[in-house]
């Protein structure tokens, strides 16, 4: 076997080793100009010795993250393209860890370091890196706001630059692949507000209400009076300016308040989208009591919400997203949730899937911050524009895959009025 002679050659066989594969489908172009790979292959750039010094110290999917967001590794084309690539050769789209590597395999990888003058010591993460596991015990609610804050006080001029006008930070429901992505977004709120039955004078609770976007749609277009919570300040700020330009400061509440500590009930219904995966699985009952007793008798909950249908996982606190976007976040089984809310004593009124629709919405989000690229640099900072290309780019191939899906669970506590026979009421 002929041994790797340039940079480029040498990098592939570091690369394929960590991903545990013969080969990459990708074409490496290393610092010095020189290329590997098969032609036409998706093209991955590493700019420095220390992408390849961060892989030696951190061989797995962390490694290759803090090279990425820093900038020691580049994606030049079509970052889907490449991200697939990557996918298909080994674990980088996975939430779970890599393979331990053999003392072979990290003997070679060393031996490589050498070769290309990397060696040294281990660089420091990106700045953005997050160290919530050093606030106390996990989902208490120092740490759940912490990990809030982390992802979501990264600036509202960011979010805006990728969200669109809509401010929806969850996924959209599309007709076809041509909807624009605000009219998915409305439409996504719209069938909210219907399978929740929205009826003018209810009291509605949202949890994780974000920048106020579902707040406002019920309120405006069904009269109701929205009491939204969010850990986020600076989601917190903008929403209820929003609600306050549309005339609706009457109307909607908005608090920087943990869900369980909301003590007004009783409320006649509740939206919570995108915010049970800050739960956590231990959490995911005293999550679901706590809702059914802010509930009405008869009330409606709609938790839609990221599931993982790949099997059973361990969250690996050394992966890119628990280190960089979600800190504790973790994605329940669709199974594990309707599990959760029928042991709390609701009933299951409808499951809607809408896998497919989040993968669309992610590649628009995507292309929202491309398009504003230099601004969503300005507006926060070159590594958090590089983690959300990345986090957003891996997790749509994620749902196109299957790995992750998305659901939403209608449930009804009992007493009050009974459900419709048929779903026509949403359909």
């Amino acid at each position: 076997m002929t041994k790797p002679t340039s940079v480029a050659s040498r990098l592939a066989e570091s690369l394929a080793i960590v991903l545990g594969t013969p080969e990459v489908p990708l074409r490496l172009r290393a610092w010095d100009g020189s290329e590997a790979g098969p032609e036409g292959a998706p093209v991955v750039e590493f700019r420095s010795r220390r992408a390849l010094r961060r892989m030696l110290w951190s061989p797995g999917q962390l490694g290759l993250s803090r090279a990425y967001v820093s900038g020691d590794i580049e994606a030049p084309g079509d970052i889907f393209g490449s991200f697939a690539a990557l996918s298909s050769a080994g674990k980088f789209a996975e939430t779970g860890p890599f393979r331990p590597l053999t003392a072979r395999e990290k003997w070679s990888l060393l031996r490589a370091a050498v070769a290309l003058g990397a060696l040294g010591p281990n660089p420091a993460p990106p700045p953005e890196e997050a160290k919530i596991t050093r606030l106390g015990r996990r989902h208490s609610r120092r740490r759940d706001a912490a990990a809030i804050s982390h992802h979501y006080d990264v600036g509202n001029e960011f979010y805006a630059l990728v969200l669109g006008p809509s401010m929806v930070y969850s996924c959209a429901v599309w007709n076809d692949e041509e909807t624009g992505l605000d009219a998915a977004q409305d439409a996504k709120l719209d069938l909210v507000c219907r399978k929740l039955g929205l009826r003018p004078g209810m009291r509605v609770l949202d949890v994780g209400c974000g920048w106020g976007s579902f707040a406002l749609h019920a309120a405006q277009r069904y009269g109701v009076d929205v009491v939204g919570v969010t850990l986020s300040t600076e989601q917190a700020s903008l929403a209820r300016k929003r609600a306050a330009q549309a005339g609706l400061t009457e109307r909607i509440e908005i608090r920087v308040q943990d869900y369980r500590d909301v003590d007004d009930g009783p409320f006649d219904a509740i939206s919570s989208i995108g915010m049970s995966e800050h739960v956590g699985g231990e959490q995911i009952g005293n999550y679901v009591s706590r809702l059914y007793n802010l509930l009405s008798p008869g009330g409606r909950l709609l938790n839609h919400a990221i599931s993982w249908n790949a099997g059973p996982i361990s969250p690996d606190p050394d992966s890119f997203i628990p280190r960089y976007v979600f800190p504790d976040g973790e994605m329940l089984s669709l199974a594990h949730m309707i599990s959760a809310l029928e042991a709390g004593g609701f009933e299951v009124l409808d499951v809607e899937a809408l896998r497919r629709h989040y993968a669309l919405t992610l590649r628009a989000w995507v292309r929202n911050l491309e398009e504003h690229w230099t601004d969503a640099v300005q507006a926060s900072s070159e590594g958090r524009a590089r983690i959300w290309r990345l986090y957003m780019a891996a997790s749509a191939l994620g749902f196109e895959s299957g790995l992750t899906g998305v659901n939403q669970v209608l449930v009804q506590r009992a007493g009050g009025a009974e459900p419709p026979l048929r779903r026509t009421e949403w359909i």
